[in-house]
């Protein structure tokens, strides 16, 4: 009878400490790249403040890592397969530590947005190796737990992410959400190049370069025509040029991809209706759902609606990032057993329920009337992501499951991009229509009204420059505040109606019971744009 030697946390062998040392090693990788996108959310009015950043630079400071992680998402994993997992790991991992001292030492918008493409640039590189290490790390009979762990750890920085980054930026500086990366990035690199073994496959995907030129090149010029059409306009040159340029980049990307051997994303995948309506409610989750996190700590830390600090900010945000945690693995349990389809559509529903209830708040609107709706949007959202991970991996099949997680992924991250700029395109652009006849109404200079209309513009809102009264002061802070939630509240309305439609086409073309059973503890992190 063979006895099998059980090492730390219930792994086996002799060589349980090793691996339990490379999991904890990925987990904080994948810890810092998590919890650096949930937690610059909080410090945006901040940095708005502190570096003079308007609108489009602080859409900018989340896109530029989102559009660099999502564009590079699936070239890394195609270089660890072919290079080596180990070093692109800590290649990605160096540059994502660096990046993250650069950002902190930031003097300027332009230089953090930089920095943060480079921290994005870092996460893409990383984030495929710490599953793939795993794989090749533990055996069979013990990777689910493995990944299960990993996948936990998403679950907690999401949680952790606005209050820890609300305590951070309030009691150290918003310097210190990026400072706090170098730390760990130097303790897990260590322990990396000490523990972890390197590996290849075999059947490495050769690089997609024209591909990838495509695609980056596309998607960089649609972002940038969303978020800066808001300041020059949309019949500005600059603009119709980028879009123009932006759908030519990208039909010429599909036409690309259906042609060549060596294709970076198999438009055959496509073909598949589960795989096609799964990346469908990918995207659509990250535009409605994580894209309103940006927005939700602008509305909160206003100092013409809540006001609240960063910390205070992040603490409201507990009700639904604990759902998520809480209700993620009941509803991967739920659709290994039953399918995914019935859990997507009822946490879709529910998630676009509660948007479209928010869309109904005023001004002065009590947290305590939203703390349910978050709670409802944190239940929702946890029973889509794990049945949505699923329903997706099941309809490509296990040969083919680390592709076809890698363009979830980027359509996920593509989701976040595209709802931060198409919103706050929509929300500044009411904003402003709403806010010059409140102005005009009020006694106040004319130079005063079009200074104050420039400044909101591009979604700053202090005033102390204008030289008004504390009654003008007071005034014009009631305008603007009025101005926001009349953009505010479309966004919402968008948003929430963007989740309902996700719902119906998962009710339409995911399987009721999927095809291939998948363990509740194998589903993918999730992934925060916002």
């Amino acid at each position: 009878m063979e006895v099998r030697q059980v090492g730390v946390f219930g792994f086996e062998g002799d060589d349980a400490r090793e691996k339990v040392i490379v999991l904890l090693t990925m987990c904080f990788a994948l810890a810092m790249a998590m919890l650096d996108n949930t937690v610059v959310n909080v410090a945006l009015p901040t940095l708005s403040r502190d570096l003079g950043a308007g609108l489009s630079d602080l859409q900018w400071i989340v896109d530029g890592y989102v559009l660099a992680f999502a564009s590079l998402l699936l070239t890394g994993g195609i270089l660890g397969d072919r290079y080596g997992r180990k070093r692109m790991f800590l290649t990605g991992l160096a540059v994502f530590t660096a990046s993250s001292l650069l950002c902190g030492l930031s003097s300027s918008s332009g230089q953090l947005i930089a920095f943060r493409a480079l921290q994005g640039v870092g996460a893409a590189l990383l984030m495929p190796g710490t599953l793939s290490i795993l794989t090749v790390t533990f055996p069979p009979h013990e990777r689910a737990k493995a990944i299960g762990l990993w996948a936990g750890v998403s679950g907690i920085a999401l949680a952790l992410g606005p209050t820890l980054g609300g305590y951070v930026v309030e009691h150290l500086g918003w310097e210190s959400i990026f400072f706090l990366n170098v730390p760990i990035g130097l303790v897990a690199f260590l322990l990396a190049v000490r523990n972890v073994r390197e590996s290849r496959s075999e059947q490495a995907r050769r690089l997609d370069i024209p591909g990838l030129l495509l695609g980056t090149g596309g998607l960089f010029s649609l972002t940038y025509a969303l978020i800066e059409a808001n300041q020059k306009g949309w019949s500005d040159p600059l603009i119709v040029g980028a879009l123009v340029a932006g759908a030519a980049l990208v039909t010429g990307l599909l036409v690309w991809e259906s042609r060549t051997r060596h294709p970076m994303m198999p438009l055959s995948f496509f073909r598949i209706p589960a795989f096609s309506a799964g990346n469908a409610v990918a995207f659509s989750v990250s535009l409605g759902m994580f894209s309103t996190f940006f927005f939700l700590s602008l509305y909160m830390q206003n100092p013409f609606l809540h006001g609240y600090t960063a910390f205070q900010a992040g603490l409201r945000f507990l009700p639904m990032t604990l759902m998520i945690v809480v209700t993620a693995p009941n509803a991967g349990r739920f659709a290994s057993k039953h399918g995914s389809r019935a859990p997507m559509t009822y946490g879709l529903l529910l998630a676009g329920g509660g948007l479209l209830a928010l869309s109904n708040i005023a001004a002065d609107t009590s947290y305590w009337v939203m703390f349910p709706i978050f709670a409802i949007m944190g239940h929702g959202m946890g029973a889509t992501m794990a049945p949505m991970t699923a329903a997706v991996m099941n309809s490509v099949g296990p040969e083919r499951a680390g592709l076809g997680s890698a363009m979830t992924n980027t359509s996920r991250e593509l989701g976040g991009v595209f709802g931060i700029a198409l919103l706050g395109t929509l929300l500044f652009t009411k904003l402003n229509a709403a806010l010059g006849p409140a102005l005009s109404s009020l006694d106040l200079d004319p130079s005063q009204r079009v200074g104050i209309a420039a400044v909101a513009s591009h979604g700053v809102s202090d005033f102390g420059s204008f030289g008004l009264t504390a009654s003008q002061r007071a005034e014009v802070g009631r305008a603007y505040g009025e101005a926001f939630m009349s953009g505010f509240r479309i966004a919402l309305l968008v948003a929430g109606s963007v989740l309902v439609v996700a719902a119906v086409l998962a009710n339409r073309f995911i399987p009721g019971r999927d095809t291939i059973p998948v363990r509740a503890g194998a589903a993918e992190p999730l992934a925060v744009e916002a």
